[in-house]
């Protein structure tokens, strides 16, 4: 079992006890059934970017603080450096590095993000997810197919896209390589009240 994995479970429970939420609270407003989530908070299952985000807002905390159990610090402003972006390994094989985990009171939550090209993917159907507030994403290497509701568009090479990201999206490498891109979650405005 991977120990990472394992933390994140930990810090989860442990906030939703001191909070005294029941798990099937949880599991509603995270949008997965009980089973599913009593798999994450024990570590049977990694974790998907949506659940983790929704877990944060839900327990008042930032999406770092459940990754490295350290809160941001820092107010005026953050640095980092090439490659030193906190890491993060969602669905398969993405791979997401946060560029903004030291700020706290953020925003918005900026990912550098690499989609893996995978050649079965290609014509099947996208996953999709959905979270509260809004998002960018513009590729920086590569192809990124993305699903937004049923529409479905490609972006290449410097060509973005801003959407509510409570409809439903996803997005999936294509042509042949892997993508690169950076993501931009905004979160809605009442969230951003309510974070310590």
């Amino acid at each position: 079992m991977d120990t990472r994995i394992m933390e994140i479970a930990q810090r989860i429970r442990g906030l939703r006890e001191i909070l005294e939420i029941e798990q099937a609270e949880m599991a509603e407003k995270t949008h997965v059934s009980l089973a599913q989530y009593q798999q994450y908070e024990s570590g049977e299952k990694d974790f998907g970017f949506t659940f983790l985000y929704d877990c944060a807002n839900i327990l008042g905390v930032d999406v770092v603080e459940l990754l490295s159990g350290e809160p941001p610090k820092l107010s005026f402003y953050s640095i980092v450096r090439s490659g030193k972006g906190l890491p993060m390994h969602r669905r398969q094989g993405f791979s997401y590095h946060h560029l903004a985990y030291n700020m706290k009171n953020k925003m918005i939550e900026p990912f550098l993000v690499t989609a893996p090209y995978f050649e079965a993917e290609q014509s099947a159907p996208i996953a999709l997810s959905t979270h509260k507030g809004q998002e960018m994403d513009y590729v920086l290497k590569g192809s990124l197919k993305v699903q937004l509701g049923d529409h479905i568009e490609v972006l290449g090479e410097g060509d973005s896209v801003y959407y509510d990201s409570g409809h439903p999206h996803g997005m999936i490498a294509t042509g042949g390589r892997d993508c690169q891109f950076l993501a931009m979650v905004v979160k809605p405005a009442d969230e951003d009240e309510g974070e310590k």
